[in-house]
């Protein structure tokens, strides 16, 4: 069983950019993007074998999430059910059988930490939804969630220190869901390993120098840990400033 996550920020670039070709070979059984920057009718993908749900902002040209998926979801549902949150497009749950998958676009904090005060309620708020989610089957969660938990999850921390996803604040939050119950399933398998990145800047030679931030991410509940095969970054896809994620599950 193989799921992946990309942010594509902007599928209609990432089209031009290879998306489909990258599709077609990761050949997976639930495949996530966000970061459309699509409305409703601005798109017609034909992706044969798999059951398309998007998710708009409200916004045109901003966010957006998408899960295309092989097996048919029990239901599917948009947000996080708070007005003030599910309006950008960020959030998409399918639920099956055995867990309930959810691709997530985590907002940014921005520059001067503009938006820091809106992130922390939303956290805040994705956090209640999940364990609510949790009450009923494990969860599996991916997405862009814009922040670098640990240093190691970046090339500069101490340069970054206090910037939007290095903040206290957004690492905290990421702490406390995984003291909630969930695990980051990259370190799960490779605690240690560095310049392991799924975001570089377009500026400044970044992904050829392999100068990144890890904020892309599959968490998954402790109580799937068992099923866990294996979690992978691929740099090597470019289209995006972005690359995809993987979960292996046994």
């Amino acid at each position: 069983m193989k799921l992946v996550s990309w942010n594509v920020n902007g599928l209609r670039a990432c089209l031009q950019k290879g998306f489909l070709d990258f599709f077609e070979e990761a050949d997976a059984d639930i495949f996530c993007i966000q970061e459309t920057k699509l409305q409703e009718g601005q798109h017609d993908l034909a992706l044969p074998g798999y059951y398309q749900y998007w998710h708009y902002a409200e916004k045109k040209g901003y966010s957006g999430t998408a899960l295309f998926t092989k097996e048919k979801p029990l239901q599917v549902t948009y947000g996080m059910g708070v007005p003030e949150h599910d309006h950008e497009g960020r959030l998409i749950t399918a639920e099956y059988e055995a867990y309930y998958v959810v691709t997530v676009y985590v907002p940014n904090a921005q520059r001067e930490l503009t938006r820091l005060a809106y992130r922390m309620a939303w956290e805040e708020a994705f956090l209640h939804y999940l364990k609510e989610l949790e009450k009923t089957k494990p969860v599996i969660f991916c997405g862009d969630l814009n922040v670098a938990h640990q240093e190691i999850d970046l090339k500069n921390p101490k340069t970054n220190r206090h910037n939007a996803g290095f903040t206290d604040e957004e690492r905290g939050c990421f702490g406390r869901i995984l003291e909630s119950g969930f695990v980051d399933t990259f370190r799960y398998f490779y605690p240690e390993t560095t310049g392991a990145y799924s975001w570089w800047s377009y500026m400044h030679q970044a992904r050829a120098r392999n100068i990144g931030w890890r904020i892309d991410y599959f968490v998954a509940s402790k109580a799937l840990t068992g099923i866990l095969a294996d979690a992978r970054i691929d740099p090597q896809v470019t289209g995006s400033d972005h690359c995809p994620v993987e979960l292996i599950l046994a």
